[in-house]
């Protein structure tokens, strides 16, 4: 347990997240968008901001009032919504989304198709602060989410709150090896239990993922070419797509397109796979390097930053590593390649740079206990 009391600690993480991930000035806008119970760090986050001379704005939410909502959304209401939203992050210069589970069922009966109408109609307003603000996400702790990682909510906070304070500057040194052999490179193969997967990422930018956009962090990420992903994978942490969890995922590719899944929710997992063109094709690959986070908490958020993993994601690409792949899903999905798990190698032009979790290549190897 930290010596630091929890209101010590709150304010640490405002000002981290102030300072280094939104790098907030003086008379900047930003927006802190939250759920009810993040109010704790929100009050944080407010004195913090106006330490900086900055203007905050507080938008809380809360998934029962969500669902309803969302359950009776029709065509001619998201629009309205998407017009405010796309005014609303054209106003301001940066955005602060915390999010904080409040009942990990609140939302399965959503029938998919209100999911996709309005993964569409607010996408273009998401799509434009995702690429044109500076932002960063952050899940709150709650007892749903210790629930999920299996631990007890004293317990979780204070993971999470140790794994949300660590040295991200440190971090970023020590991934920038990692991003230039990437950049380097053509073809990768992914090999472990189940799996055996090749794609092109020759010429596709790697962005290092240290803080800026998440916390927790620890991810260098790019995107395979298109039409290169050819073969198998096997998933072995749990995907959990609006509410609903996935287990036991397996993909195979050919062309770069799902043309077979395998699921515990196969009528689910069809509908997801067919919302639209892009759906059945990847738009990231990423590899997970946190030290603090060793196994799936069933939460995105941390799961893809897992020492000794890595991710695809079905969907839509990043602005920053652009494949090309247009989709109103981004789903990742997470094979952990550590021992413990079935091991694994994942090689880069032929040439072995991680097995079993572990990186080989001596340029590479702070990676293994940053």
């Amino acid at each position: 347990m930290n010596s630091k009391n929890k209101g010590e600690r709150h304010r640490e993480l405002a000002a981290k997240l102030i300072h280094h991930s939104i790098r907030l000035k003086p008379k900047e806008r930003i927006l802190i968008r939250g759920h009810i119970c993040t109010k704790p760090l929100i009050k944080e986050l407010i004195v913090e901001a106006y330490r900086v001379g900055a203007f905050p704005y507080v938008e809380l939410e809360d998934d029962e009032i969500n669902r309803h909502l969302l359950r009776g959304n029709v065509k001619e209401q998201l629009a309205t919504s998407a017009q405010w939203a796309m005014k609303k992050y054209t106003d301001i210069d940066a955005l602060i989304i915390m999010t904080g589970d409040e009942s990990s069922m609140e939302m399965t009966d959503v029938p998919v198709e209100m999911h996709r109408l309005q993964g569409e109609m607010m996408h273009a307003a998401t799509l434009f602060y995702v690429n044109n603000r500076r932002w960063v996400l952050l899940n709150y702790p709650t007892s749903i989410s210790a629930q999920k990682a299996g631990m007890s909510f004293d317990e979780y906070e204070d993971f999470l709150l140790n794994v949300c304070t660590i040295d991200y500057v440190k971090m970023e040194a020590a991934l920038e090896p990692l991003k230039q052999l990437m950049e380097r490179t053509d073809r990768v193969r992914i090999i472990s239990p189940g799996t055996d997967l090749t794609f092109s990422i020759k010429g596709m930018p790697a962005i290092i993922c240290a803080g800026k956009k998440n916390l927790p962090d620890g991810e260098v990420f790019t995107a395979p070419l298109r039409e290169s992903v050819n073969g198998t994978i096997a998933f072995n942490a749990p995907a959990t797509y609006e509410g609903t969890p996935f287990g036991d995922v397996e993909l195979t590719l050919e062309k770069g397109e799902v043309i077979k899944a395998v699921s515990k929710h196969m009528i689910e997992m069809n509908e997801i796979l067919n919302m639209d063109e892009g759906s059945r094709f990847i738009g990231e690959f990423g590899i997970g390097i946190n030290p603090y986070i060793v196994k799936p908490m069933g939460d995105i958020l941390f799961d893809e930053k897992i020492s000794g993993s890595l991710h695809l994601a079905l969907g839509a690409a990043y602005n920053e590593a652009d494949n090309g792949n247009r989709s109103s899903i981004h789903w990742d999905m997470v094979l952990i390649q550590r021992s413990e798990y079935g091991g694994g190698d994942i090689y880069f032009d032929d040439v072995l740079i991680r097995r079993d979790g572990l990186f080989v290549l001596p340029e590479l190897l702070d990676l293994n206990s940053n």
